[in-house]
């Protein structure tokens, strides 16, 4: 995509990008399949807010200007966006444009739906019915098999002298209401002893930016002899992530994390998910999302579900039910679909079709432009 202006009444749309890659991949891929031209704006947030978060609203505050894209007049017709931080940014926009501006938000927004003129969101976020939602079953984000060959074709050697198969564990961090502490460590332990006992290959273990220091450290004080840890650092050169989307035979994913769920779905490699501890609190909150799930589920098969729905709405309305995730629901759907299986089963290869609503998203967005 250029950045050239708009041609032949062509909306002026403007895709503003944070630090997630998660979050810029699904704006992307978007972006790749609309038929009109898009300026790109990358936003660089001041170091306070790389993980504090700044409060919703239309603000610049936390951002650094000096390192930020230029944000001046002509104000674009139309902002894709994604994350708390760049959706601060586009609500500013807006509010110059003197409100022409429309968002179109992908994934789940802190603020509510009617900061928005469209959100399109995937299978693992709970909303109510609401005319600017649009449902779609799997986050937008693309695998660059490119470089996922790439990467394979120069790890290949590597790994070569490793038994097969080879069992990939990607491993996140916490995320509400999962924990990551020493119960989750020891069934990622069990998990990586059992796949080791029941195939005889190897068991690659992969951290995040987000995994736990003393998980780490857990991990690595009783590594079986048939696995590898990679432990994941800013400056590390040789993560194996890419290379082994490619190569291994099958993968371990933890249950916090949809982003490499859903890849090593796309790829259609056989995909077990580990489910994490919750404590007490955490029992509570998913008992919460349950119900918010049950509440918002579109489908309307009778009057009682209509009647259902309209609660739910009057429930987010009032603010005793707010949108969330529920990651249980999400897994559930994957292994429903034949895409994945629960840890502890063997791992196969999926059976089922890969969901792909790019196509939908594309035409909510024509279809908003055409109103502008």
């Amino acid at each position: 995509m250029t950045n050239s202006a708009p041609t032949d009444g062509a909306p002026r749309i403007w895709v503003v990008l944070g630090d997630k890659q998660g979050d810029n991949a699904q704006v992307e891929s978007i972006v790749q399949a609309l038929p009109w031209d898009s300026e790109r704006k990358h936003i660089q947030v001041l170091d306070e807010f790389v993980f504090g978060k700044p409060r919703v609203g239309p603000t610049l505050y936390h951002i650094d200007r000096q390192r930020t894209d230029p944000l001046e007049p002509p104000w674009p017709d139309m902002i894709l966006t994604s994350g708390r931080r760049p959706a601060n940014v586009a609500m500013w926009i807006r509010e110059q444009s003197g409100g022409h501006s429309k968002i179109i938000f992908i994934g789940k927004p802190s603020s509510m739906p009617e900061d928005y003129e469209l959100i399109i969101y995937s299978a693992e976020h709970q909303f109510p019915v609401l005319p600017n939602l649009q449902p779609i079953t799997l986050p937008l984000m693309r695998v660059d098999e490119a470089q996922v060959a790439a990467a394979a074709n120069e790890w290949e050697a590597r790994l070569a002298d490793l038994h097969r198969p080879l069992t990939a564990f990607l491993v996140g961090g916490p995320t509400g209401p999962f924990l990551f502490n020493a119960k989750a460590a020891r069934r990622l332990q069990a998990t990586i002893r059992q796949v080791i006992a029941e195939t005889g290959g190897t068991a690659y273990i992969t951290t995040s930016r987000r995994t736990p220091p003393a998980v780490v450290e857990a991990l690595q004080s009783d590594l079986p002899a048939a696995a590898r840890l990679f432990t994941w650092s800013a400056d590390a050169s040789d993560n194996p992530y890419r290379a082994l989307l490619g190569l291994a035979d099958g993968f371990v994913v933890t249950g916090d994390s949809i982003s490499m769920m859903v890849e090593v779905v796309r790829l259609r490699k056989p995909l077990a998910i580990l489910g994490l501890p919750v404590g007490a609190v955490g029992t509570v909150d998913l008992l919460r999302r349950s119900l918010t799930r049950w509440l918002f589920d579109p489908r309307s098969r009778s009057p009682l579900d209509r009647l259902r729905q309209a609660a739910g709405r009057a429930l987010y309305r009032l603010r005793i039910l707010t949108h969330t995730r529920d990651f249980v629901a999400f897994h559930n759907m994957l292994v429903a679909r034949g895409l994945a299986v629960h840890a502890g089963e063997p791992l196969r290869a999926p059976v089922g079709e890969v969901p792909d609503d790019l196509a939908i998203a594309v035409q909510r967005i024509v279809a908003l432009a055409g109103d502008t």
